[in-house]
C-alpha cells in the first residue's frame, strides 16, 4: 500500500483518480489547491505525489520545487494538459520522475508508477554508501556528495541513470538502452533528454579533479562511467 497525494483541481479527474487508486489498496488523499496540497504533504509525508500544474491559487511547478526542498525521497509525477516540451523539461529538472499529459488512461498512471517503484527497489540492493576518492554516493537516499563536501539531491531518474552507469562501469552504455530501462516505451524521452540528465551527474563527477569517476561521452553511442 502506498500513501498517495493527488493535487488536482479538476473535480471529475480528482475523484476518479483517487477512487481508482483506493480500489487498488492505496491510501489516497486528494487536494484541490496548492495551499491544501502543501498542508496535506506536511501532515501525511506521502510516498507518491501526483501534481497538476494549473492550480487555482498558483503553479504546481512552484509547489513541487518547495516540496522537493523539504523532502527528497518521494515519487513526483506531473499530470498536466500542457504539452509544451519546455514545461516538461522544467518539471523534470525540478526532480519529477515523470510528466504525463492529459487526457490519459488510468492504467497508464499505474504502469508508470509501477516502473518507477521497481527501479527504486533495484536501488535498495546497492550498498548504503559508495566512496570513490572525494566523491560519495548514497543510492538509497538519492544523494551524492561532491569533492567539496557538498551533498546534492538526485531525482529518481538521475539516480537510476547513475545506477545503470555504475553497474556497467567502464562499459559503454548507449542512449537507447538508457531510455528503454529508465523511461520504458514512453514517447517523450529523446537522446537530448538523456544528455540533459547527464549534465548534472557529470558536474558532480568533475568536482574531483583526480577523475576517479568520469562520465565519458562515446561518440554516436552514449556514455561510459570510467572508474579508476
Amino acid at each position: 500500500m502506498l500513501k498517495i497525494l493527488i493535487v488536482e483541481d479538476e473535480e471529475n479527474l480528482g475523484m476518479t483518480l483517487s477512487e481508482y487508486l483506493r480500489t487498488l489498496g492505496h491510501d489516497c488523499h486528494w487536494a484541490r489547491s496548492l495551499q491544501e496540497g502543501r498542508s496535506l504533504f506536511q501532515s501525511l509525508h506521502p510516498k507518491v505525489v501526483l501534481m497538476d500544474i494549473g492550480l487555482p491559487d498558483g503553479s504546481g511547478l512552484e509547489l513541487a520545487r518547495e516540496l522537493r526542498k523539504q523532502k527528497k525521497d518521494f515519487v513526483l509525477l506531473f499530470l498536466s494538459a500542457l504539452n509544451d516540451p519546455e514545461i516538461k523539461v522544467e518539471g523534470l529538472e525540478i526532480g519529477a520522475e515523470d510528466y504525463i499529459t492529459k487526457p490519459f488512461a488510468l492504467k497508464e498512471i499505474l504502469l508508470r508508477l509501477n516502473r518507477i517503484l521497481s527501479s527504486q527497489e533495484d536501488l535498495s540492493k546497492m550498498p548504503d554508501e559508495i566512496v570513490h576518492g572525494k566523491l560519495k554516493i548514497w543510492f538509497k537516499r538519492f544523494e551524492v556528495q561532491d569533492a567539496h563536501g557538498v551533498v546534492h539531491g538526485l531525482s529518481q531518474k538521475e539516480c537510476a541513470i547513475l545506477e545503470l552507469l555504475y553497474k556497467k562501469k567502464n562499459e559503454a552504455v548507449d542512449r537507447e538502452e538508457i531510455i528503454e530501462k529508465i523511461w520504458g516505451e514512453d514517447k517523450f524521452p529523446s537522446n537530448r533528454t538523456v544528455d540533459n540528465y547527464i549534465v548534472k551527474l557529470r558536474k558532480w563527477c568533475e568536482s574531483d579533479s583526480s577523475k576517479v569517476l568520469e562520465i565519458q561521452s562515446i561518440r554516436s553511442i552514449g556514455y561510459k562511467l570510467s572508474i579508476q
